[in-house]
């Protein structure tokens, strides 16, 4: 902790939280991360007087986690995960066939491993937590190879592959700035949530598997058929399609590859049993690559902890949390302090009636294909009037340092502020969606003169001309401008000592 200036210090422990059946070729594969070092927390620091006591402000402190005997070295994660293990082994050809597709790639079950061990240490963490069965743990192996960027044919994302309703069914929300689909720490509880009720539900972990995959409703027409002929209504005997036919052999597979590698000719490389990373609380934006040099680390290591981020800055209005490696976490605390300059080099647009994206690219030293995919918008897509953009700050280098891939894929979202005598028909035709949709995307939005509204996208949809009417020339508080130096920027999640 640093002293002299008014944090907000909140100490809790945020543990490290198939093939993949469809991934979006435009995502990239993210690199494996280095095992992080054992490092000791340091003690905070003992106020020597009541003046040191006020600047010491402790809001809450919360342990997430066991805390293990500092003194010994961390286990081993895979031997916790077996010793969990609870459902019921399937035995069936496919799960034979599934062990011998994977001992055959040890590539890539190290590929999936290596992605593994940012995430894993987490989402065990959770499922203990709620006595789950821990072959849960190796869930994301078979929906997304542990890739958190997977997007599937059916739009489903993130490690847990949700498709945008279900998402929204658990607290995932979804807009221009942010996905907490591909959010690992927000996704798993939902996840294991869903899990829960579909366990609760049908009484068996092979039939909450299944509708995991195709759908509660699906399963549950098959059992009531299967019943209405008099036959079984087990996972083995139920009609489904192949995929999900395939998902719980595939689950089984990996579950007897983790309990016994040697059988299989695999080697499992050995991941600590302690948290990964931390979590450390926004109250001001800052540009992902600056928060990156802040802690000493490679841009692309912090994407991939923080992948529901659809803009290169961390708008803390929309998604305040930031996820650093446990090991990184002080470093970007004191050189946070000494930072003087601003937080974040962009700012929010709104396009007007006579804007051209070459101009406003011009003015702003960007290319109007950087500009395109800063914004998500497709090589030949248009925008409206009304539409929000994010905008380097001139002269800054946010105009012309690399982005990572993630932030030039199309946007699955677009902003849009409201117009005088806009109604919802009209925005809706646009942008080329349903009246429906656009009121269920921003429940409780009222079309106001500059309120924020959120458009689902998606990649072969484009924008019509819009109307003519009066355009808004009010420009909305930026949500990723930089900020006076006014507040403490953060406030830290810590890891237990």
């Amino acid at each position: 902790m640093i002293r002299g200036t008014k944090w907000l210090v909140a100490a809790l422990v945020a543990g490290a939280p198939s093939l993949a059946l469809a991934v979006d070729p435009l995502l990239h594969d993210l690199p494996a991360p280095e095992p992080p070092p054992a490092v000791a927390s340091p003690p905070a620091p003992v106020p020597e007087s009541e003046d040191d006591l006020a600047d010491l402000e402790v809001s809450e402190i919360r342990d997430l986690g066991p805390k293990p005997p500092s003194a010994e070295p961390p286990g081993d994660l895979w031997q916790r995960i077996r010793s969990g293990f609870a459902i019921a082994d399937f035995d069936s050809s496919l799960v034979v066939q599934q062990q011998k597709f994977y001992a055959q790639r040890p590539e890539q079950i190290q590929r999936i491993v290596d992605r593994s061990r940012r995430y894993l240490f987490h989402i065990v963490e959770e499922l203990e937590r709620r006595r789950l069965p821990t072959e849960l743990a190796l869930l994301p192996m078979v929906e997304s190879a542990y890739n958190p960027m997977a997007y599937s044919r059916a739009h489903a994302s993130g490690l847990w592959q949700f498709i945008p309703s279900t998402g929204r069914n658990y607290n995932l929300g979804q807009n221009w700035w942010y996905d907490a689909r591909r959010d690992v720490v927000a996704s798993t509880s939902a996840a294991l949530d869903y899990l829960q009720s579909l366990h609760d539900m049908f009484g068996d972990w092979h039939l909450a598997l299944a509708a995991y995959n195709m759908g509660e409703n699906g399963v549950q027409r098959a059992i009531d058929r299967n019943r209405a002929k008099k036959r079984a209504a087990d996972y083995a005997s139920l009609p489904m399609p192949k995929e999900t036919r395939r998902y719980v052999p595939t689950l089984q597979a990996l579950k007897n590859i983790v309990a016994n590698p040697a059988a299989f000719g695999v080697e499992l490389d050995p991941i600590p049993d302690a948290p990964y990373f931390v979590i450390v609380t926004l109250t001001r934006d800052i540009d992902l690559g600056l928060a990156a040099t802040l802690a000493e680390m490679p841009v692309e290591e912090l994407v991939a902890l923080n992948p529901g981020h659809n803009r290169p800055v961390v708008a803390a209005a929309h998604a305040p949390q930031l996820v650093l490696p446990n090991d990184r976490a002080e470093a970007f605390l004191q050189n946070l302090e000494r930072h003087e300059a601003p937080l974040s080099s962009w700012h929010t647009y709104t396009f007007k009636a006579g804007d051209k994206l070459e101009k406003l690219a011009a003015e702003h030293g960007v290319s109007v294909e950087r500009l395109k995919a800063i914004n998500g918008l497709a090589p030949k897509g248009n925008i409206v009037v009304g539409q929000q953009l994010l905008l380097p700050q001139k002269g800054t280098a946010a105009a012309s340092e690399p982005l990572p891939p993630v932030f030039s894929s199309p946007a699955r979202f677009a902003a849009y502020a409201v117009r005088q005598g806009d109604t919802w028909a009209k925005i809706a035709a646009a942008f080329g969606v349903r009246v429906d949709d656009l009121r269920r995307w921003n429940d409780g939005a009222e079309l106001l003169a500059g309120e924020s509204l959120v458009i689902q996208l998606t990649p072969k949809r484009t924008v019509r001309k819009p109307a003519k009417g009066p355009a808004s020339s009010a420009r909305r508080p930026s949500a990723a401008s930089p900020s006076p130096r006014l507040a403490a920027p953060a406030t830290v999640v810590r890891p237990s000592p």
